[in-house]
């Protein structure tokens, strides 16, 4: 037994709070746990279990279901026979006296071990059962990488799950924890999940394993067919999707109306990032949280475009009445990129042709965009018939989801491809190992041959290794008249994962 002068309590309401937090010590059950599961959740546990790293990061935006994730991973741990004291869970975005503390990871970890298992986690460790740390937002703290790099390294066996909304701060801590984390990323909920949760019906997805299949002509060739084969269930997932976007909170309560939606959209994602994640920056200095805010709105102003940062930054003094600069801007862009509320991405550089260009916003999500602009624009082929004013828009838009989604697949390189002397622009370009694959949207009722000019202007320069190209379209159109170029829409394509 630990003497109990070894370590000190925690201070204030703290250690109230975290026994708050483990209901399990009291041989309680979770109160009020979500069913549905995301895609990751299997992934997430084994990694965690089994994996050969101890430290397991998940990092996503706000409210796509991290936290509620590992509320379901130890229910089954629990259910699996692992006694509940050797689980610690710690949300510290909801422990108000946690700046008291100095270190507060290795702190709270002394203190479960004297006053939860009563010895040391060494001595616990010896009883060849692993102990599982749960640390919910860790961005915030400081050195969190530092400290979970010493738990691990002293305490062999002790299994970490760290999630984080901040790609830039929990990126940082990469280095710290060399060799010793997995990192693993999710977002939104994708199209089959939507299908899941709301219509009870599932499809296999042909992408799980790591992007490489999307090197074959033949792995599009099959996504278009299963788009064709689950027509039905498809084209209804992707109406709810258009309406709610894919957030959680969104898809799980289908009874709120849109304008109830879009303030908890507003509020407990976007505003919390940028009052919580974005608000203080390096050794304390606040950011204005105007301008991150009125930079957001810009990008999703321009929503799958790339617009030229000079004017970009003309707009937003302009709209600010502000004498704000073209580094400051670029900078809050990067801020906002790190909370994976939008993705930048950036133009295609290619040996002896490097040209500096601008980046494409991607929105995590459409419903941030008609949340925080409130302008509601439908993505469904029959909405967008009564509303053809909304199909220019409309096209902006696909082009952003569909960036987000190829951004989401790891490891694969996505850029755009603006227009050079004598070649057309090119949406995106996929790139794997030295093989390029280049994708268009052409996000409208009729398709004609000069749709495909981007395409095979690219497919016929052999310098840049291309087989054949992607078409993403609004209908299901037919095939393309040129082998090398498959066609398939854009709901067909966010079946694919």
């Amino acid at each position: 037994m630990i003497s109990p002068h070894l370590f000190p309590r925690l201070p204030g309401f703290l250690e109230s709070l975290v026994r708050d937090q483990n209901p399990w010590w009291r041989n309680e059950r979770q109160a009020n746990l979500a069913q549905g599961k995301r895609w990751l959740f299997a992934t997430v546990k084994r990694s965690l279990v089994e994996g050969l790293s101890p430290i397991t990061v998940l990092r996503g935006p706000r409210q796509v279901g991290k936290s509620t994730l590992q509320n379901q991973i130890i229910d089954e741990l629990i259910a699996d026979g692992i006694s509940p004291k050797r689980i610690l869970r710690v949300q510290f975005d909801d422990l108000r006296d946690i700046r008291d503390l100095h270190e507060p990871i290795l702190e709270i970890a002394h203190w479960y071990a004297q006053t939860v298992l009563g010895q040391t986690l060494n001595v616990a460790l010896l009883e060849d059962s692993p102990i599982y740390f749960f640390f919910d937002e860790v961005q915030n703290l400081r050195d969190w990488a530092v400290q979970s790099k010493h738990l691990v390294d002293i305490h062999k066996g002790l299994r970490v799950l760290l999630t984080g909304s901040s790609a830039l701060r929990i990126e940082a801590g990469r280095d710290s924890l060399a060799g010793r984390i997995t990192m693993l990323e999710m977002g939104p909920l994708l199209l089959r999940e939507i299908m899941q949760w709301r219509l009870k019906e599932d499809v296999t997805p042909l992408l799980t394993n790591g992007p490489t299949p999307l090197k074959q002509i033949a792995f599009w060739q099959a996504l278009r067919q299963q788009g064709i084969d689950e027509v039905e269930k498809r084209q209804r997932a992707f109406q709810m999707f258009s309406e709610r976007g894919s957030y959680p909170l969104a898809q799980s309560n289908p009874s709120a109306t849109w304008e109830e939606i879009a303030d908890q959209l507003n509020e407990t994602v976007v505003r919390r990032a940028i009052q919580h994640d974005l608000r203080v920056g390096e050794r304390g200095m606040r950011r204005d949280e105007g301008l991150l805010e009125s930079v957001f709105r810009m990008a999703c102003r321009y929503s799958g475009q790339a617009p030229n940062l000079k004017l970009f930054v003309e707009e937003l003094n302009e709209t600010m009445q502000a004498g704000i600069g073209a580094q400051r801007v670029r900078k809050y862009i990067e801020f906002l990129d790190a909370t994976m509320l939008i993705r930048t991405i950036e133009p295609l550089e290619l040996r002896l042709k490097k040209r500096k260009g601008a980046a494409k916003f991607c929105l995590c999500d459409h419903a941030l965009r008609a949340a925080w602009m409130q302008e509601v624009v439908p993505l469904t082929p029959d909405a967008l018939a009564q509303q053809p004013a909304l199909s220019d828009l409309a096209g902006r838009i696909a082009e952003s989801v569909a960036g987000y989604f190829f951004r989401s697949i790891i490891n694969l390189n996505v850029a755009h491809f603006p227009a050079r002397p004598g070649e057309p622009e090119v949406d995106f370009v996929l790139t794997l190992g030295d093989q390029r694959i280049p994708v268009e949207i052409k996000y409208r009722r009729r398709i004609d041959s000069s749709d495909q000019n981007g395409l095979l202007s690219f497919l016929d320069k052999i310098h840049y290794n291309a087989p054949f190209g992607v078409l993403i379209t609004l209908l299901d159109e037919a095939p393309t008249t040129d082998p090398r170029i498959v066609s398939i829409p854009l709901s067909t394509l966010l079946m694919a994962r």
